[in-house]
């Protein structure tokens, strides 16, 4: 068992320790807040995020607290104790998107444990409170090394906390902790501690009213002919939609990158949810790990072939409005709105081995499309070929040749929308197995087939 002098002696230790490595947890806090920040714009939620590393002279003091029944003999032992000399903030405008930001968080960071549900606190013995208190989410995470560049990947070491709440509980959490558990003025008084719990009362109050205001813009979206006015409209209307359609909340994807979507709407002239309406239907946004406004995505560009245009158009305005940066100081390596995708061709001069890929993956949504009309598979006035379920109702192809295209069209998916650069040899590769699939096809024994065939490759020729 240490004695006093010797705990002290550890404190003063890992006092010093930190001072020296205060600006590691501080970059490690900035990082996470700037991931964060970036993604939740993306996803057309609004919050401000905020980060900061422990101040040393209060860290001393609570440790100091904390030593006299933790009996620290380590310094070791203190870090592990202290579990937020790293921390963000997210203060969420409406509180009902906490179990949006809750699935991006999981998805983008590792999680050390399970998050700490706050559901009211109960303050001071001395005074019963009226009002529930505290209302958050803390996340206790490391950063994905994947997400960092080489000279960065030392803050995934890093464990940060997160603590997620509405701007109002946020506001009132900080007054609270500064008075009632960092008191610098002595304890308070029965009065100010009433005038809290009051404050609280009309925190919560503030809540409902958020969420009443959401809700509000939820109803003006869903009456007939309101347009998006920006993609905080989309992601609202989006959200409520996989709502909807999911039964359960465990199995829904995130919304993914409204931003993009939204741009790819404006230049298609999509401007409301009746012009969307045809590209969600019979969506199911469970059965997908992808996010949902990726999954919509691809339904509208699998409607009309020359919308890859569109959707490369989309992109290169991200790039060139230099949207917040998704891999802290790293040149990402996700795909540039790239010239193969707004003009693919046949061959590799102009485009490289994107481009002969993508005209090949083309000339397949082309062919089953065809196949799809022959065979009177097209109920809807869209079809979306791109659904696996359609391309094994064909019945034309082999469990093989499926596996293959279902392969290719992960790797259609990681190009088109800039989730990773596959290497160009093996892209080439990709492109040239999908040509000689096209070409069995233009001799396949079945009529139907070889017509289909000829006719894909009639109007790749014709726009080439």
């Amino acid at each position: 068992m240490s004695n006093p002098s010797t705990s002290g002696d550890i404190i003063a230790q890992f006092i010093g320790r930190y001072r020296r490595e205060f600006d590691f947890f501080e970059q490690a806090g900035r990082i996470v807040a700037q991931q964060l920040e970036a993604q939740l714009e993306s996803s057309g939620i609004r919050a401000m995020v905020t980060s900061r590393a422990k101040n040393p002279k209060r860290l001393e003091a609570k440790v100091r607290q904390r030593g006299v029944d933790k009996k620290y003999a380590a310094v070791e032992d203190i870090f592990a104790d202290i579990v937020d000399l790293a921390g963000v903030r997210v203060a969420l405008y409406f509180p009902a998107e906490r179990s949006e930001v809750d699935k991006i968080i999981r998805e983008k960071f590792f999680l050390n444990e399970e998050p700490k549900e706050f559901k009211g606190t109960s303050g001071p013995a001395s005074y019963r409170k009226r009002f529930t208190g505290y209302w958050a989410t803390h996340y206790r995470l490391q950063i994905q090394e994947s997400t960092l560049a080489d000279a960065n990947k030392r803050f995934s070491e890093a464990r940060v906390e997160v603590q997620v709440a509405s701007v109002l509980m946020h506001a009132w959490s900080e007054v609270e902790h500064d008075l009632v558990y960092k008191p610098l003025q002595g304890e308070l008084s029965e009065d100010e501690l009433a005038i809290l719990d009051e404050l609280n009362g009309m925190v919560l109050t503030g809540e409902i009213a958020l969420e009443r205001l959401q809700r509000a813009a939820e109803v003006r979206l869903s009456k007939q002919g309101a347009n998006f006015e920006n993609h905080y409209d989309l992601a609202s209307y989006l959200v409520k939609y996989v709502r909807a359609k999911d039964e359960d909340p465990s199995t829904e994807p995130v919304v993914g990158d409204v931003q993009l979507l939204f741009r790819l709407l404006k230049i298609l002239n999509i401007s409301n949810p009746d012009d969307l309406a045809p590209y969600l239907e019979n969506l199911s946004p469970g059965s997908e790990s992808r996010p949902v406004s990726e999954q919509i995505a691809d339904r509208i560009v699998a409607a009309d072939p020359e919308r890859y245009n569109a959707y490369a158009l989309a992109r290169k305005q991200e790039t060139t409005q230099e949207a917040a940066p998704r891999i802290y100081g790293h040149t990402s390596t996700s795909v540039p709105a790239h010239e193969g995708v707004i003009h693919p061709d046949n061959g590799r001069s102009d485009n490289g081995e994107i481009g002969f890929f993508l005209a090949q993956w083309i000339t397949l949504e082309r062919f089953l499309r065809e196949m799809a009309e022959m065979r009177g598979m097209r109920k809807n006035k869209i079809l979306f070929v791109t659904n696996r379920k359609l391309v094994e109702a064909l019945q034309v192809f082999t469990a093989e040749q499926l596996s293959a295209i279902e392969f290719m069209r992960r790797v259609r998916n990681n190009l088109v929308h800039g989730i990773e650069m596959p290497d160009v040899k093996f892209v080439q590769l990709m492109g040239e197995e999908l040509s000689s699939m096209l070409s069995q096809l233009r001799s396949d024994s079945r009529d139907d087939v070889r017509a289909a065939a000829e006719r894909a490759m009639a109007k790749k020729e014709k726009s080439a």
